[in-house]
């Protein structure tokens, strides 16, 4: 599906979409079903979602960011342990049978409802996320559960993270300040180097051994960046302690390949979209039917409610 035409005014808000109806499905009961007993917890709470955060936050624009490739091949090639356990015996992502489904009825209930969605061949959504938000204009808030996203934090481009990791309703907004409160690194690249050094068994990335989180963030901050951290441990007349020079250099391998996995593309190529929030559905007799064949009545409701009180 098309990316959005330049330049158009207004805050823009980018929607990390399947962490969000993950959440959703992991979130509300399987016992949330369609009239014919078909569980629709995931479209649900995703919608759910997203009525609460245009009506809370108030974006001008939305795009919901799509996985069209959970595990690209450039990841892979640099770090094949890159998300290797999550692989399913068919080679796709092992997601719950009862989630897969109920994915292709969101898409289908976006498309009705005229809200922007967007992915790319060979792309995962945090790519997808970077590269719009770093487009502008601000301000853009980027919705998400994973702390992934943490690198684009940029005060000075109005780019802010809601981490909604603990539910939709208590997204904490993330900012530089909140990023040095948090984790003792100031900026959104800062933090980046430090989940290189710290590592994420979650997605297959091992880390440096020995060093967690508390100490990858004093590192990067006193050395700048990861480049000046591999400055330091390649020269021996540095003052990097002997103990951390060694578990550096004994990662070399690692620590060339991960950035490659860890930070997003931020040039991926997007077609043009409309990104504008819709008045009204773009094909109410389509929305009608979905509505009645999966019993998402009030959601829809919720989320047609929340569209125009923004266009008011």
């Amino acid at each position: 599906m098309p990316h959005r035409a330049p330049g158009r005014p207004g805050p823009l808000m980018l929607l990390d979409s399947a962490s969000l109806y993950f959440r959703a499905f992991h979130g509300v009961p399987e016992s949330v079903t369609a009239p014919d007993g078909t569980p629709v917890n995931a479209v649900r709470g995703f919608l759910d979602a997203l009525a609460f955060l245009v009506t809370t936050h108030r974006p001008a624009r939305l795009v919901a960011c799509w996985d069209d490739d959970w595990r690209p091949a450039f990841r892979v090639e640099a770090l094949p342990s890159y998300k290797a356990h999550r692989v399913g015996p068919d080679g796709g992502e092992d997601a719950p049978a009862a989630l897969l489904p109920q994915v292709d009825v969101v898409v289908d209930v976006l498309a009705a409802l005229g809200l922007a969605r967007v992915g790319a061949p060979g792309y995962e959504a945090d790519d997808v996320v970077a590269t719009l938000a770093v487009r502008g204009p601000g301000p853009v808030d980027v919705v998400t559960g994973d702390r992934d996203l943490f690198q684009l934090v940029d005060d000075t481009a109005g780019v802010r993270v809601l981490y909604c990791g603990k539910g939709v309703r208590k997204a904490e907004a993330v900012t530089q300040g909140w990023l040095q409160e948090r984790y003792g690194v100031g900026t959104g690249q800062r933090y980046a180097d430090m989940a290189v050094l710290r590592g994420d068994p979650s997605d297959g990335l091992p880390g440096v051994a020995g060093i967690g989180e508390k100490t990858a963030a004093a590192l990067v901050t006193r050395h700048g960046d990861l480049a000046g951290l591999l400055a330091a441990a390649d020269d021996p007349g540095s003052d990097l302690p002997a103990g951390q020079r060694a578990k550096l250099l004994a990662a070399r391998d690692y620590l060339r390949a991960a950035p490659v996995v860890v930070r997003t593309a931020r040039d991926v190529p997007l077609p043009d979209v409309d990104d504008a929030l819709p008045a009204g559905p773009a094909d109410p007799g389509r929305l009608e039917e979905l509505v009645e064949r999966w019993g998402l009545r009030s959601s829809v409701e919720r989320v047609l409610t929340a569209l125009a009180q923004e266009r008011a």
